[in-house]
């Protein structure tokens, strides 16, 4: 435990919680002041902000840095591409939909910024305007906080905590109190964002138990409904992510993608189809315009109340978010994890979209559902619930429709109380278990006693109001990606300029170079092989630098291989390792008479790493005249790469 962050969290949190719960009003006109303050004089700042990263994240998706993973260069996705886009779903968007799929288009309908309410002008602008505040710029915000993270975090072995991102501007000051206040902002942002997105979903949940069993709608019910879900996801959170927040984001995308294939079935199909295609054609045409419109020319509140207050929201819970992302990427590279992150939730999302809020819209427009126009103007939560009414199987509708809500919740919760103990662990995720169960149920907490005593919606304000920050603080980071990924696209030329040479070992017959690939090399042979044939080439290397008066050593890596470094100063230092690895038996038996059964198919590989990870070759009996060519012709692509940085 990181007890500097955890204990001034704690405090801050504590002292937030009591002006808010003693002070609700004053709270609200506080923050809320503070919020227009920045959307009259820094709209243009956020705007700025997410147009920049926007464009940066899909530069970086088409160039050569896209080939760069997200952890060393042999390393492979911890999940399976369902599983992990399933995780990343749940944590960033899965209750906003079920909250605003509805809601959220047929508001713009009724009241579009730019076309008279209620015209077909305003159903196409109705979607147009959702689709952009779901689209792209949102996991936009979320990708470039997550690929910071990943890429500091797994390539260069930095904590998987927010400071790691300011590694290139401050370097080992990250350690010291600046990276532990950079920390707290993310605990204090992260514990508050999901305790009142907690406190103001359980209104909804609450709405669908009301319609479905009579449950009455009251701040007590809600009280028990959140201390359900805190109870769930307690059990979730100390199952650890590989069980309960996998299993969970699993089911329910399953259960999501059902929701939506029904309602897409029995509502008008043909014509959602159609909407679909026209609203993607109407958001890709018109998203330069969006990105960069202010409304400058308009003597209108529009955009703070709407796209601002989106943007600062997405802002708000980037740290969150970015980081169960991170924790979820391992392995993929730049490019997997932009397409992953941006363009497939955001299809999803703009799908969901299309079939509920066109849905939505038909039912008013063709004056089947008069009455959820009035329902979305005064309770946004009974909105969903009024809808399923019109829809055939209604009752299942609203059914699966509760059980989705819990359930997102349960994942938002459960990951939010996840991400906060590592950010307070120094990044680590093997903690115990009632570090990560003391924070789900302090979220718990924090929402039902802003719930029970009002000040939820003040805290949403502030937590609104400090995505300003932390919107400066990340246009840092992505300056100190660019730098490091510019020293990533240099090692890449250099590689271009002077590749590795291959090696033609010419000390013995045909024969023996072929045994050397076909047999299947046993861990005995293989650790032989390195503790001294290879481990005696580095160390000879490693004397005559000594010599020349370098700092150069060779050492042992216990039960793993070996190891050469040699070190330039303050310069990155060049490291040459050889790791024993276990694999599949590439050819099978030569001998065929050999019983399967009895016969282990694996073999050991001697496969050569330097700073970036595997690179894909064995040096198994290699001659020593061979592998030391192979460590200077390394090492001479190395002092290229520094040659490069230089000029």
């Amino acid at each position: 435990m990181n007890k500097r962050v955890f204990f001034s969290s704690a405090l801050v949190i504590t002292t937030l919680l009591l002006y808010a719960a003693l002070l609700p009003s004053n709270a609200k006109s506080t923050f809320d002041s503070l919020q227009a303050a920045i959307i009259t004089n820094g709209s243009w700042f956020y705007v700025l902000t997410v147009a920049i990263i926007l464009i940066y994240i899909l530069y970086l998706a088409i160039s050569r840095n896209g080939e760069i993973k997200l952890g060393l260069d042999h390393e492979m996705p911890e999940y399976s591409l369902p599983s992990w886009l399933s995780m990343l779903f749940a944590a960033g968007m899965g209750i906003g939909l079920m909250f605003f799929g509805v809601a959220e288009p047929l508001m713009h309908y009724l009241a579009p910024p730019n076309a008279e309410p209620e015209s077909i002008d305003a159903m196409r602008e109705s979607m147009k305007i959702t689709f952009f505040h779901w689209g792209l710029h949102a996991w936009a915000i979320y990708a470039i906080v997550a690929l910071i993270l990943a890429y500091f975090s797994y390539r260069h072995r930095l904590p998987l905590t927010l400071r790691s991102a300011l590694y290139p501007l401050i370097g080992e000051k990250i350690y010291s109190w600046r990276g532990n206040l950079v920390d707290i902002f993310a605990v204090v942002s992260t514990v508050f964002g999901v305790a009142t997105s907690l406190g103001l979903g359980a209104s909804q949940v609450n709405s669908g138990l009301n319609y479905l069993f009579g449950f009455e709608v009251s701040v007590q019910n809600q009280i028990i409904i959140m201390v359900a879900i805190i109870g769930l996801a307690s059990i979730s959170v100390a199952t650890g992510l590989d069980k309960g927040i996998k299993i969970l984001s699993e089911t329910n995308m399953v259960l999501a993608i059902g929701l939506l294939l029904i309602v897409f079935f029995v509502g008008p199909t043909i014509f959602l189809l159609q909407a679909y295609l026209q609203n993607m054609g109407a958001y890709i045409s018109d998203i330069i315009t969006n990105t960069f419109n202010l409304f400058a020319y308009q003597k209108t509140d529009w955009i703070g109340g709407w796209t601002i207050f989106y943007w600062g929201w997405w802002l708000a819970w980037a740290p969150f978010v970015g980081m169960f992302i991170a924790r979820i990427s391992k392995g993929r590279t730049i490019r997997e994890f932009i397409i992953g992150v941006m363009l497939v939730p955001t299809a999803f999302t703009l799908l969901w979209m299309t079939i509920f809020g066109n849905s939505a819209i038909a039912l008013v427009a063709d004056d089947v559902a008069v009455g959820l126009a009035d329902i979305v103007n005064k309770d946004v939560s009974v909105a969903l619930f009024y809808f399923m009414e019109q829809m055939p199987l209604s009752n299942l509708l609203s059914f699966l429709s509760v059980l989705i809500i819990v359930v997102f919740f349960v994942t938002s919760c459960d990951s939010g109380a996840m991400v906060v103990d590592m950010l307070c662990s120094n990044g680590s995720n093997d903690t115990p278990v009632w570090q990560r169960l003391f924070w789900a149920i302090t979220i718990g907490l924090l929402a039902i006693v802003l719930l029970f005593a009002g000040g939820l919606q003040a805290l949403q304000t502030m937590t609104i109001a400090a995505a300003l920050p932390f919107a400066i603080v990340l246009l840092l980071a992505l300056w100190g990606l660019m730098q490091s990924l510019k020293v990533e696209a240099t090692k890449q030329i250099t590689a271009a300029i002077t590749p590795a040479m291959a090696i033609t070992d010419n000390s013995g017959s045909w024969k023996e170079q072929l045994d050397n690939m076909i047999l299947l090399p046993q861990k005995s042979n293989v650790r032989q092989f390195v503790q001294s044939t290879v481990f005696n080439c580095m160390t000879e290397i490693s004397e005559y630098l000594t010599e020349k008066g370098m700092t150069a050593k060779a050492e042992h890596i216990e039960q793993k291989g070996a190891k050469l470094i040699v070190q330039h100063g303050d310069e990155l230092p060049f490291v040459y390792a050889v790791y024993m690895s276990k694999h599949s038996s590439p050819i099978g038996h030569i001998d065929e008479e050999i019983d399967n059964n009895d016969q282990d198919e694996s073999y050991f590989r001697a496969d050569v790493h330097l700073t970036e990870g595997g690179q894909g070759y064995d040096i198994m009996g290699w001659s020593t005249q061979a592998i030391r060519a192979d460590i200077l012709n390394q090492y001479q692509n190395h002092l290229h790469f520094l040659h490069e940085l230089r000029s």
